[in-house]
């Protein structure tokens, strides 16, 4: 019989009204899985968790975005990398939507159960992995600073008082020189986005075509400064791809160095979550041998190699 393990995070998302987990349980054995749950406590709890796994089949994540990219992040620290799946109950749920799932999550595991196994590109910054995004600057911190409960209470609203909120903050610019590909350059930015996604702050389609095997990850640097730059951007987002909207630079590729001029005054968000590091140089780069299992829904969306 296989073997699965669950890493729950029950603190992420709005409560569950019941106990799901006898229901995944059963679902799974009649799968042809043996089932271990491991209830995450802290922070860099499900890291730890599957570092120190014995070999299992399947590690299935349930919990927010963070709390993918802390199992992905145990399984990176592995020798014998391990499949991973992810079913989302979080706040935006990113990676969830992006894979084709809904708010069944007894239909989502059976999605993913009758899923396919895939070679996922994952980005690491400075090498620590994340899934599906990180970012720096105007906005950036919004996720990791919006209060728990108050995530809990008002779900994805919540980030969208606080984004009203840090609009109206004086913007800050920073001198960042970055290379790609061998070749340098130097800007002011406001906001960096570097993803691997489609799909980014609850924003469908935020590129147009995004796979996650083509070891390419996105690069955006934008460098607006004033509300009316910020607004006048979203409206362009909303009517041309994310390259032709003015005040935009935007790349593919599989590395990217950057530097700081100076330290920012907060830090990169991943996945989500806090990064820390409060380096002044970053290196992004592609780790290829990182296997999930992916519902079949979008597949030929995502992926160049069916």
């Amino acid at each position: 019989m296989k073997k699965c393990a669950i890493v729950y995070n029950p603190n992420s998302g709005r409560k569950a009204k019941f106990n799901v987990m006898p229901q995944f349980e059963k679902m799974l054995n009649k799968y042809g899985y043996e089932v271990e749950i491991h209830y995450t406590e802290y922070k860099g709890h499900a890291v730890e968790i599957v570092k120190n796994l014995e070999h299992v089949d399947l590690v299935l994540s349930i919990g927010g975005d963070g709390t993918f990219n802390e199992s992905i992040t145990g399984n990176y620290a592995r020798e014998d990398r391990l499949v991973c799946a992810h079913i989302p109950v979080g706040t935006t749920n990113d990676i969830g939507v992006m894979m084709g799932y809904g708010k069944n999550m007894l239909n989502n595991l059976k999605m993913t159960l009758e899923g396919i196994v895939k070679n996922v590109d994952i980005c690491l910054i400075n090498d620590k992995p994340f899934v599906y995004v990180a970012t720096i600057g105007k906005f950036a911190e919004i996720p990791y600073e919006t209060p728990r409960e108050l995530k809990k209470r008002l779900g994805y609203l919540a980030y969208i008082k606080e984004g009203v909120r840090s609009f109206f903050d004086k913007t800050k610019l920073y001198d960042v020189t970055y290379e790609i590909d061998g070749v340098e350059y130097r800007g002011l930015c406001s906001f960096i986005i570097i993803s691997s996604a489609n799909r980014i702050a609850g924003i469908n389609n935020f590129y147009k075509d995004v796979k996650l095997d083509d070891n390419r990850f996105e690069v955006l640097l934008c460098n607006f400064a004033k509300q009316r730059d910020i607004i006048r951007s979203l409206y362009f987002l909303t009517m041309y791809d994310v390259e032709k909207v003015p005040g935009i630079h935007f790349y593919k590729t599989d590395n990217i160095t950057m530097r700081f001029a100076e330290k920012p005054k907060k830090n990169w968000c991943i996945d989500g979550e806090k990064l820390d590091d409060d380096s002044l140089k970053y290196e992004i780069k592609i780790d290829r041998n990182i296997k999930m299992m992916i519902p079949k829904k979008n597949i030929d969306k995502l992926f160049i190699k069916k």
